[in-house]
Formats: C-alpha cells, sequence, structure tokens
C-alpha cells in the first residue's frame, strides 16, 4: 500500500505543475522558446543591463510564417511562468521575405544566468498588441528606426519627437532599415522633451557606417549660443566636443562597417563608447540648450569648421538618462545579425488546445490548497481500493482450492486434509475457510487430548465446534472491512471539501471584482471556472470511491456467504460422520 501511494502521489507531483503552466492561453497554437543568455556562454556583457529593448531577430532559419498571421498581429511573448505577457513592438514583419524583426522589453537582462522566455503564436484571431511607447521606458525621448521611406523619420516614443526633414531610406542595414547621410542633414525638433538642462544626464546612442573617413565629420550637432555638443568622427576617430573641450583620440573605426557609437553624460562627466565599451572620457557637465538638434551636419552649416557626415545611419536613439554600461553593450552586441544575447529552441504545438490547462493556472492559492487535499484523498482511496481488491481476489482463489481439496475428501474423516499435507503454502496463507476448518480440527484434537470420545460427539460439542468457527468468521469479516470506513469518508467528506474550496473561490472573485472596479465577464469568469473546479475535483473523487465501495462490498459479502456454507457443511458432515460411527459400533455390538 506505501509503495502504490507513493506512487500516485509522484505522479501527481510531476503532472499537475505541468499542467498548470502548460500554456499560457487555449487559443493560441504555437510557441518557441527565447532564451536571453547575457552571461559569457552568451552575450558576455560583463554587467546587468537592466531595464532592455531587446531585439528579436527571425527568420525562415528559426521561425515558421506560415504558422502566424501575415501581420504578426498574433505574437506574444510571455515569461517562462507563463504568467506575464512582455510589452513589444514589430518593426518588420515580411512573412514574404521571410524576416521579422521584434523588439521585446524586458524587465531586467541580468549577466547572472540566462533568462526563458515563451514566444506564443498562432491566434488568427488575436488583435495587434504591439506598441514601442510601453516597450522602450519613457526615459527616452527619441528613437528612430527609420522603417518608412519618403517621410519624415518617425519618432517610435510616446514623446512624438518626428523629424523635420527627410533622407534617403536605404535597405541591407544592421536592424532593417536605415538613412544615407550627405546630402542634406537630419533635423531633430527643438521640443520641451528634448530640453537639455544644465548638468542634466544625456545619452546618444547609433550604428554609423562611414562611406569614407574625412576630418571633422559630424553625426550630431546642438548649439544654443556659446553652448554646444558636438558628436563626430575626425579621419576615422569618434570624438565627443563640449563647448570646445573635445576628447582625445580613443579607438577608431572603419570606412564601409557599421560601427556602433554611443554617448552617456552625468553631472561630472562625458563618456564615449566605441562597439559597447568605453573608449574616452571629458570630464565637464553638458550645458543648457533648447533649441533644434541636426543628425549628419553642424546646424551651423556655413561656419565651416565641420563637414557633413558621408554614410549611413541606423537606430538612432537620446535618452534623458545616462545609460549604464551594461545596457550600452548589450545594444551594441545584439542588435547585429551575429547577435549572442538571444537563442532560440524549437516550436512547439499545442495539444488539443485544451481549456483545462487555462483553468489550472487561473487557480488561487486556496483553490489549490483544496485540490491538494483532495489529491490526498483520491491517493489514499485509490491506495486502499487496489491494496483490497488484490487481498479479495487472493481469498476468493485460495478458497476455491480449498473446497476443491475438500470435496475431494468427501466419505473419509474431517481431518484428513490436516494431516494429509496436501495443501499448499499459498492456501494457509490467503484462505478464510482453511482458518476455519484449522479451528474447527484444533477444537476436536483437543477435546481428544482432555479424554474425550471422538467416535461418540455429541450435539452440544459440535455446538462448541460450531461457537469457534462462528468467531473465526467474524474476525475474517472484520479483517475484509478494514479501512473501509475510509472509503466511505471519501465519498461522503470529499464533495463537501470540494464545495467549500468553491464557495471560498467565489467569495474572492467578487471580493477582488469589486475593489478594481471590474465587473465584465473577463474578469470573472477565470476565478469562476477555477472555484468551481474545487467542487469538480471533490466529486472526481467520490465517485470511483462509491464505485470502488460497492464493488469491494459485493466481493466481500460473497467470501462472508462462503464462510457461512462452509461453516454449515463442515458442521452437517461432523454430524453425518458421528451418526455413521454410532450406526457401526451398534451392529458390532449385536454381533
Amino acid at each position: 500500500m506505501r509503495r502504490i501511494l507513493f506512487l500516485v502521489l509522484t505522479l501527481m507531483s510531476t503532472i499537475v505543475p505541468n499542467l498548470a503552466h502548460a500554456w499560457w492561453q487555449p487559443d493560441w497554437a504555437y510557441r518557441k522558446q527565447v532564451t536571453i543568455d547575457a552571461g559569457p556562454q552568451g552575450a558576455a556583457l560583463g554587467a546587468d543591463a537592466g531595464r532592455t529593448p531587446v531585439l528579436v531577430r527571425l527568420h525562415t532559419g528559426n521561425f515558421s510564417f506560415a504558422d502566424a498571421s501575415e501581420t504578426g498581429a498574433d505574437i506574444r511573448f510571455v515569461t517562462s511562468d507563463d504568467k506575464v505577457v512582455l510589452n513589444h513592438q514589430i518593426e518588420q514583419f515580411d512573412p514574404l521575405l521571410g524576416i521579422a524583426l521584434i523588439w521585446v522589453d524586458m524587465p531586467a537582462v541580468s549577466a547572472a544566468a540566462p533568462q526563458p522566455l515563451w514566444m506564443y503564436y498562432g491566434n488568427a484571431k488575436a488583435p495587434a498588441s504591439g506598441n514601442g511607447q510601453r516597450t522602450f521606458d519613457p526615459d527616452y525621448t527619441l528613437i528612430y528606426h527609420f522603417g518608412e521611406a519618403n517621410v519624415p523619420a518617425r519618432d517610435t516614443t510616446a514623446y512624438g519627437n518626428n523629424a523635420q526633414t527627410t533622407v534617403p531610406v536605404i535597405d541591407g542595414t544592421v536592424i532593417g532599415k536605415g538613412v544615407q547621410l550627405g546630402a542634406a542633414p537630419l533635423m531633430l525638433p527643438a521640443s520641451p522633451s528634448l530640453k537639455q538642462e544644465a548638468g542634466a544626464p544625456f545619452s546618444f546612442s547609433a550604428w554609423v557606417r562611414p562611406d569614407q573617413l574625412g576630418p571633422q565629420q559630424l553625426l550630431y550637432a546642438r548649439r544654443d549660443g556659446a553652448n554646444s555638443l558636438l558628436i563626430g568622427i575626425d579621419s576615422g576617430i569618434p570624438f565627443v566636443q563640449v563647448n570646445g573641450q573635445r576628447t582625445a583620440p580613443g579607438q577608431p573605426v572603419r570606412a564601409e562597417q557599421w560601427s556602433h557609437i554611443a554617448v552617456t553624460a552625468d553631472a561630472a562627466n562625458v563618456v564615449m563608447y566605441v562597439g559597447g565599451r568605453p573608449s574616452v572620457s571629458l570630464p565637464v557637465a553638458l550645458p543648457a540648450m533648447n533649441t533644434v538638434a541636426a543628425v549628419g551636419d553642424d546646424v551651423e552649416s556655413a561656419s565651416g569648421e565641420f563637414r557633413q557626415f558621408t554614410g549611413a545611419i541606423d537606430e538612432l536613439r537620446l535618452s534623458k538618462v545616462a545609460r549604464p554600461e551594461g545596457l550600452v553593450m548589450a545594444d551594441a552586441v545584439s542588435q547585429g545579425s551575429e547577435s549572442r544575447l538571444t537563442t532560440f529552441g524549437v516550436d512547439e504545438q499545442q495539444a488539443g488546445k485544451s481549456h483545462f490547462g487555462f483553468i489550472l493556472s487561473a487557480m488561487p492559492l486556496d483553490a489549490w490548497l483544496v485540490v491538494i487535499v483532495l489529491g490526498l484523498m483520491m491517493a489514499a482511496s485509490w491506495a486502499i481500493m487496489i491494496n483490497k481488491s488484490r487481498t479479495y481476489g487472493a481469498i476468493s482463489r485460495a478458497n476455491a482450492e480449498f473446497m476443491e481439496h475438500f470435496h475431494q475428501t468427501a466419505g473419509a474423516p474431517l481431518e484428513q486434509l490436516a494431516v494429509a499435507g496436501r495443501l499448499g503454502a499459498d492456501i494457509k496463507r490467503d484462505s478464510s475457510l482453511w482458518r476455519l476448518y484449522a479451528v474447527a480440527i484444533n477444537e476436536m484434537n483437543r477435546r481428544h487430548e482432555r479424554g474425550y470420545d471422538m467416535n461418540a460427539v455429541s450435539e452440544t460439542t459440535i455446538g462448541a465446534i460450531r461457537a469457534a468457527m462462528d468467531g473465526v468468521m467474524v474476525r475474517e469479516n472484520e479483517r475484509m472491512a478494514n479501512r473501509m470506513n475510509w472509503l466511505s469518508t471519501a465519498i461522503e467528506g470529499a464533495p463537501y471539501v470540494g464545495l467549500f474550496g468553491t464557495v471560498i473561490g467565489i467569495m474572492l472573485v467578487f471580493v477582488v471584482a469589486a475593489m478594481a472596479g471590474a465587473v465584465d465577464i473577463n474578469s470573472v469568469a477565470p476565478g469562476m471556472a477555477a472555484a468551481l473546479l474545487c467542487t469538480a475535483a471533490g466529486l472526481g473523487v467520490a465517485i470511483p470511491a462509491l464505485f470502488g465501495y460497492n464493488w469491494l462490498a459485493a466481493r466481500a459479502e460473497a467470501i462472508s456467504a462462503d464462510m457461512a456454507v462452509f461453516v454449515d457443511e463442515f458442521a452437517t458432515r461432523l454430524a453425518e460422520e458421528q451418526g455413521e460411527g454410532r450406526q457401526l459400533r451398534s451392529v458390532a455390538q449385536r454381533a
């Protein structure tokens, strides 16, 4: 019984959690595991990046576009426990070309351990949910993906800092599309969100590809009277210049090759990053500026000191905070085509699209406690039923074999079975009839040892032997009924336990709905379904226990009837033997 109970509990412990977190929602047919690995085996950032917009790059080699909607509206990113839906933005989704670029808002990218998440897809009815205003944190004040041609660059953030000029869009950049600079600058607006206070933090980042390495090429320029911030490349050496103070030469970039350049500023230092790593710094704070800015040229083109940047640029970002080194490194190493920050698992298809897993995932803690109690009751009842079934089966088989031997000795003395050694060990171990027979023979032998004449057994002696057999029969019935009361407890108690969980669950559903002010069916239906599952679980325990109890009770009654018949048959045969003995003795005396 203990082994059976342990097996049932083990199966429950492995099956229930898998059911509870088997699938996020049943309407999504497919999912793929995406792992964010910032550790040594992945992107090797060397530091935590914090909240990071991670680029997920899909292509025909790692994704089946035929199973998703034509626009990617059904794509969802969910944490590994299938509980939290992450914000995302689709920059490009082209099933004909077999390419997709999706930004996913990771709340915290850590270099300590890989972070798995699920990408769900395959739901034709799913509405679009991608939103860049939630995917990128509010400290980003301007983000250009350059995904639309022949229009000014559109700002992805909620600030709406769209470009004031239109520049040519090109394909084949680091991330989808970019722009070609050299003919005219990309002008940025002078909006309140882009206003720079004196000493306030600031960040700039972009992917750049110089066509040629000329002197004094400007990537970003902003001037307000005597105050200025200039970011550029001087003959292949990136630099930052604040109010005329320029950084020393640092790590160079190459012509016709993409490089990630970033600049962060706090109240005391300005740091330039090349390829995600710190290159040079300047111990100054940024001045106050509230004017337009230019990308690819100076805002004062007539000055003649600086030149236009001739080349391509992609993924331009401005922030009102100094981005940490880990985030800058994550941008530099993860946005290219050879990124090792994201790895993909195999595609999984939902089996049958069962709603049961969704109900389990909506169950609160109190419902799980009720289900666990019912699970223990079910395990105990099934263990009892299996054990009793095996015991009753063994008794029935042993009794049948014993009666066969008993009938074969008809006409011989009753004690012949006890002295002839014709019965096997399994009969003597399992047969209840053998135990009745053994106690009767022992009573006869005990009286013989006391000097009673067993050839002339009286009716009183037969009654005493029968009483001894009845006592053993009562003990056998008690042994068969042992633990059957546990089954009756499961039958009567399990539905009440399940109903208790349902009542508590419904109470909590209405309380939470009232506190949240949500009374629509979508807000209460999952909790109601989970609460009703407790009642279903209680019935699931009670119904098999009821059927098993009735079946076992019928088998126990049959065994008890066999014992009663055997007692009568043994007493009758004993009386017949004594009657024949008296007749033989009378004939001998007359002779």
